[in-house]
């Protein structure tokens, strides 16, 4: 290959949207601009969102490619940059696919914080594998998704990206996504897709949650907190991560070296590609001096695949100039075309068209959607709805759309497509049910001439059901930044990329709503729907039940309907840990052990606590007992319905080398129990689950004391009876003589 064509290989400069345009007959044509970077580098490495359709592409019904021509249109420019290249290299069609994939039509799964909600990674990686046979079945090759972020401060507008904020849980839920996705072995079937793991590492972190910004991150908390669920992803297999926006200890994650080549590659072994976030190589210029040296800093450190960045289309002058090795060069460009041999595409370029069923994208969804509802109180007994509840009063600005059930990075969706809350409650609300709507306020702002008639229909129910929250829908009349960010957000957006927020209310109007409709003494229960924890301690003090369900997707509505109903069991548990107020961050369960450290003016806990959530049955933990490598703990269904309960396993360290965190999580698994059903569950206790990060940075098991703590949650571990266990620091652990078992 000629440097030139080499450098073509690791530039993803367009966007995909513009390289196609529909002519008045419905067919597609390629544009100008497709011709002009294919002649620049002589074919073309890869091109980013072909298929992307959201406000920020300007892409939408009809002009956009649906299910019915996006293969066409993959093997028209396919074919076109085959035709250029002189080798006839194809092209890599990355895609995002952060809960679905992005494009007209296609499946929407409810957000990564929603699925970290279920605690459920055998769901999960059934969902992924149906995402990824859809984007395939389009044309699209590669998967760009959201998995390593850990959500350590909710301000953040991307939180509603992360599965939450364990490590443990997202190291679980992002191995399901690696095997749904990719499956097994070195090659990938047509209907499999190569992950990109987004990002590495530390985004979560960023101060102030303030999206891009510095994290402040010692070496420790980078590798025990924000390294685990990459790591996880690296041994399932995945092909592919994506350097971070954020800097560590001084260095962008695109131009560290440390991170990419010494942590990455040479410490774990990764063998897969490398690509740079939207425009993140170029901005290393302010640490170069220009574009030129910004490209080899980036390829030098271990990037392989830029995304829109000039920098990386100099590299040939970089080479030239002594900036970077060829030795660099041909690495990254091998990486790439390895990626292209294990998809097939130089024996078979073009789409295998199979039809992918529909229904079974809804049904993933819905049950994905059903799982990750959260009950977090009901006080006063009024769930299940019972046959005693003749009308019920809808009520909210989530009420009665589904647009805003469907998180950020989401493609226009069809009218009628979906299930609002209003939707669901009056198909499956027993016949002779009376279910009326008031939308009473809008998501922001302080508005309230909607109240009275929310509150007149409050009164005149038996129940009303309250649905709050916030947003992630972008709209056209959204201002954004070269990368899609929002940049001023003029909508009812309040979550999402570059949605930051200083605090965590809603909007001013909706606690208005809230305090009017449970003042007029109606039982209240109050369903929130959004992408991040938001501080409502009124619902929780005041409201008779409170659920979330965060962004749950197109029929989430349908699905937090069946909860209300008793028709499904509320199974969801909370990944993060729910703030009273901003004033508190963080609050994340697993923060250090300390011995002081509340505030003299409020409660320094959290509202509810990581892992809580209440079934509409009630179970009993027996103290656990150590049995060879295992824990076993049993379980009672003490109440009268059919439950589901997530065991949870934590460890506590008493005795050890590293200042320790106050719990971890270190093993979970569901139990679906009948009434008076009690069954052994048995946890695994390797090595594996009780090392920790030693002062070398490397993971081991290292001497000490610890304690094994079961429970429903973190809060509920804390005061749970232990087994206590002596590490030697090897593979080997044992009860002390005095410990009960």
């Amino acid at each position: 290959m000629t440097p030139r064509e080499k450098v073509g290989q690791l530039n993803q400069r367009m966007y995909g949207w513009d390289a196609c345009r529909r002519t008045p007959d419905g067919d597609f044509e390629l544009t100008e601009a497709l011709y002009a970077e294919t002649d620049r580098f002589e074919g073309l490495g890869a091109l980013y969102g072909l298929m992307r359709a959201d406000a920020w592409s300007g892409v939408d019904h009809p002009d956009g490619p649906g299910v019915e021509d996006s293969a066409d249109l993959a093997d028209l420019v396919q074919r076109h940059v085959r035709e250029r290249s002189r080798l006839r290299i194809p092209a890599l069609f990355v895609e995002e696919v952060p809960h679905g994939h992005m494009a007209l039509d296609s499946t929407v799964l409810p957000v990564n914080l929603a699925v970290g909600a279920t605690w459920d990674p055998g769901l999960y990686e059934r969902a992924a594998a149906h995402a990824a046979a859809e984007l395939r079945a389009r044309g699209g090759h590669v998967a760009l998704v959201s998995a390593l972020d850990i959500a350590r401060d909710p301000r953040w507008g991307r939180t509603e990206e992360c599965f939450g904020e364990d490590p443990y849980l997202a190291a679980r839920l992002t191995e399901a996504l690696v095997r749904g996705m990719q499956g097994v072995g070195e090659l990938f079937a047509s209907d499999k897709a190569p992950v990109v793991l987004k990002h590495f590492a530390g985004q979560g972190a960023t101060v102030g949650g303030r999206n891009s910004a510095e994290s402040e991150l010692g070496l420790r908390e980078l590798h025990e907190i924000h390294l685990p669920a990459a790591r996880a992803g690296v041994r399932a297999g995945a092909a592919a991560v994506m350097a971070a926006y954020n800097e560590v200890d001084g260095l962008p994650c695109s131009g560290n070296r440390a991170l990419l080549t010494g942590l990455l590659r040479d410490r774990w072994g990764f063998q897969g590609l490398v690509m740079a976030d939207g425009l993140a190589v170029d901005r290393l210029a302010r640490i170069t001096g220009d574009k030129v040296s910004a490209g080899a800093l980036a390829l030098d450190a271990g990037v392989d695949l830029s995304l829109w960045d000039e920098g990386f289309t100099h590299l040939e002058e970089a080479v030239e100039r002594g900036l970077v090795s060829e030795a660099a060069l041909d690495a990254a460009v091998a990486r790439v075309l390895r990626l292209k041999f294990r998809l097939g595409l130089f024996e078979r370029p073009y789409t295998h068209r199979v039809s992918v069923p529909e229904h079974a994208g809804r049904a993933l969804s819905t049950d994905l959607a059903r799982a990750c509802v959260t009950l977090l109180h009901d006080t006063g007994g009024v769930l299940p709805l019972g046959p005693s509840v003749r009308s019920v009063a809808v009520l909210g600005p989530h009420a009665a759309t589904t647009a805003h059930q469907l998180g950020d990075y989401t493609a226009p969706q069809r009218p009628g497509r979906g299930a609002s809350v209003l939707d669901g409650l009056r198909r499956l609300a027993p016949p002779g049910t009376d279910v009326r709507h008031a939308r009473g306020t809008a998501l922001t702002g302080d508005e309230r001439t909607g109240i009275p008639e929310a509150v007149a229909a409050a009164a005149a129910s038996d129940l009303a059901v309250l649905v709050l929250g916030g947003s992630s829908a972008r709209t056209p009349d959204t201002e954004f930044d070269a990368n899609g960010a929002a940049r001023t957000v003029v909508s009812e957006m309040t979550c999402g990329e570059g949605v930051d927020l200083a605090g965590l209310r809603l909007g001013e109007a909706q606690y208005a709503l809230l305090d009017a409709v449970i003042a007029t003494g109606t039982p209240t229960v109050v369903a929130l729907i959004q992408g991040r924890p938001h501080a409502v301690p009124e619902a929780a003090d005041r409201a008779a039940a409170l659920l979330t369900a965060w962004y749950p997707g197109p029929w989430g509505g349908e699905a937090i309907a069946e909860v209300l109903l008793g028709l499904a069991d509320p199974v969801g548990r909370l990944p993060v840990s729910v703030p009273r107020s901003a004033a508190q961050l963080p609050v994340h369960y697993n923060h250090k052990d300390i011995e002081y450290g509340t505030y003299v003016d409020a409660d320094a806990g959290p509202l509810y606590s990581f892992g809580h959530g209440l079934s509409y049955t009630t179970f009993a933990y027996d103290p656990p007992r150590l049995s060879g490598q295992s824990v076993t703990v049993d379980v009672t269904n003490t109440g009268k319905r059919r439950g589901r309960t997530v065991v949870q396993l934590y460890i506590r360290r008493l005795v050890t080398p590293v200042w320790p965190r106050t719990l971890e999580l270190r093993g979970f698994r569901s139990v679906d129990l009948a009434p008076g059903e009690c069954r052994t569950v048995t946890l695994p206790l390797g090595a594996g689950r009780l090392a920790q990060v030693g002062a070398d940075l490397e993971t081991a098991v290292l001497p000490g004391t610890v304690e094994i703590r079961i429970a429903e949650s973190a809060r509920a571990a804390l005061t749970a009876v232990p087994v206590v266990v002596r590490l030697d620091g090897g593979q080997n652990f044992t009860a002390p003589a005095d410990t009960p078992l």
